[in-house]
């Protein structure tokens, strides 16, 4: 529970945390697929947290459904494919971080700055490639 909390450090709430069932199997598949650890920069965030930090209003984290996972360590290209086989269906490609979620439409997105990386990293656009085909 304490590494899925909400993160705003008492400002807003105590930590509020609760799960869904789907996303916490499902990220627990992506471990196990990666064969690694994984870091989460971000899990559940309180409604306040989420908008200090400028998420998105309607925010997958704020329904505990979201995980912006650290690549620190990782092979990033492994870990955005793994979480696929795992079922995520939202893919959100950061600078440091993929967010992965579990919202019921399959998207995918860059955030600010980071587009070209990834494109370096898969050799394509993976957001292009996975809203085409649903795959990378």
């Amino acid at each position: 529970p304490r590494e899925l909390a909400c993160r705003c450090g008492g400002r807003f709430c105590k930590g509020e945390y609760f799960h869904h069932e789907t996303f916490l199997d499902r990220l627990e598949a992506l471990r196990e697929l990666s064969g690694e650890a994984l870091l989460l920069n971000s899990a559940r965030r309180c409604k306040k947290h989420n908008a200090a930090v400028g998420g998105a209003t309607r925010s997958q984290h704020t329904l505990a459904m979201a995980a912006d996972i650290s690549l620190t360590g990782l092979s990033a290209t492994k870990l955005a494919r793994d979480a696929l086989r795992a079922g995520f269906t939202t893919l959100g490609f950061g600078r440091s971080f993929l967010h992965v979620d579990i919202r019921e439409e399959r998207t995918a997105f860059h955030y600010p700055g980071a587009d070209q990386a990834w494109r370096t990293r898969f050799g394509f656009d993976p957001v292009e490639r996975y809203k085409r085909t649903g795959a990378l």
